[in-house]
């Protein structure tokens, strides 16, 4: 019995033993098994992981966190919109009106015959009229301003070329004329600007607008030798005035010329119509054609033909310094020019500026008449008297009108 029993325990000790390293030979290939086939962690992702630092305020870089300077606070407090003073009716939204109120400036010379300035004028010594309608003077002063002016010259080889064949030397009145221009420059003062301009074919700027009297001077020696025989007016008159019409304040073209226009490519009407709608121009003519007359009044004369062209020169210059507010003169002989010249200077120098808003106030871009009167105290007319009491003759010089500016709509 001893002897059966002793291998029966035996062999239960060697399964034990080899189940023993059955199962260690398992659990070392598993454990083998999983390290081969998990993958390795990966570290963490520093730049979602990590956020910036508070006070650094941006995002990070390859060298660290990137400063982005903060914006400092505005401690002022907000400043609340500000409402219309004036409210609207309900139910419109709010809105602003301007309007446009036109202002007209009249420059008025009183002047005796002589060309003496008549000072000591009041606003109720003026009547001004638009279209006939009496206007309200809202301003009213008398000044001795600076001026701009502009001495147009005619510069031809001849002074009626254009009205028959023959042609009379201009040449003696041109020296005459320009030493007076020469005589007149030297009367103005250091504040004044001047310009000299011929003109022949076309026009020539001999002195740009200059203070300087020696300028002028060069200017007016220099004209000597006139080149040509035409004398286109129109074009000059033009050109002159769409250079000066945007200077502001008053301005002045003094024009010496017999005025007579050769073959001028602006008409009589289109230059007209330039005069009447610039601003603040005032004109003053010395027509040069009665030289003309008397040097023809030899054997053959002038002729019909000529004496009517003649005749048309002195009026269209007489129109173009009484639509503007100027003078125009007609001397007989040269040696009355430097009188002329000192009359026009007096007139420049003193005048009575009056200010109103018309009464028909429609920018329509219409021609305005003017017409002022100098009347007494009372409304009757103005009488003048001298120191030996006796009554003067005087003259009141205005522009004649005035173009309304056009408002497009």
């Amino acid at each position: 019995m001893k002897s059966s029993s002793l291998p029966n325990s035996r062999q239960r000790t060697i399964v034990a033993y080899v189940l023993f390293v059955m199962l260690f030979v398992a659990g070392v290939r598993a454990s083998a098994q999983d390290t081969t086939t998990k993958p390795p962690a990966t570290p963490p992702d520093q730049s979602t992981t990590q956020p910036p630092p508070v006070a650094a305020g941006g995002p990070q870089g390859d060298t660290g966190t990137i400063a982005i300077p903060k914006k400092p606070k505005d401690d002022k407090p907000e400043v609340p919109a500000r409402k219309p003073q004036l409210k609207n009716p309900e139910g419109i939204g709010d809105y602003s009106l301007r309007v446009s109120v036109p202002i007209v400036n009249v420059d008025v010379s009183v002047l005796t015959k002589d060309g003496q300035f008549i000072p000591g004028l009041k606003p109720e010594n003026f009547h001004i009229y638009e279209d006939g309608v009496l206007q309200q003077v809202t301003h009213f002063e008398q000044s001795e301003a600076p001026i701009t002016m502009v001495m147009l010259l005619e510069f031809s080889r001849c002074l009626y070329a254009n009205v028959g064949g023959r042609c009379i030397s201009s040449y003696n009145f041109n020296v005459d004329m320009l030493n007076s221009a020469y005589t007149y420059a030297q009367t103005l003062k250091k504040e004044d600007y001047v310009a000299v301009i011929s003109y022949d074919i076309k026009p020539h700027i001999e002195v740009d607008f200059t203070q300087d009297k020696r300028e002028v001077a060069q200017a007016l020696n220099s004209m000597r030798m006139p080149t040509w025989s035409e004398a286109n007016l129109f074009d000059a008159l033009y050109d002159t005035i769409d250079r000066i019409d945007g200077i502001e304040g008053r301005k002045y073209i003094l024009l010496v010329g017999s005025g007579l226009d050769t073959f001028s490519k602006i008409t009589w009407d289109k230059c007209m119509a330039k005069v009447k709608s610039s601003h603040n121009i005032t004109m003053f003519t010395i027509s040069t054609g009665e030289v003309a007359k008397i040097l023809m009044e030899g054997p053959g004369g002038m002729g019909t033909m000529n004496e009517m062209a003649f005749l048309q020169a002195d009026n269209q210059m007489k129109t173009l310094a009484t639509m503007t507010g100027g003078q125009h003169f007609a001397p007989r002989f040269v040696g009355e020019l430097p009188a002329d010249f000192q009359a026009i200077n007096a007139a420049i120098r003193n005048q009575y500026t009056l200010t109103y808003h018309p009464v028909n106030n429609k920018q329509d871009g219409t021609w305005r008449k003017l017409k002022v009167d100098v009347v007494a105290a009372d409304g009757g007319p103005l009488t003048i008297k001298d120191q030996n009491n006796k009554t003067l003759k005087y003259m009141v010089l205005s522009r004649d009108g005035y173009k309304a500016k056009q408002v497009v709509e």
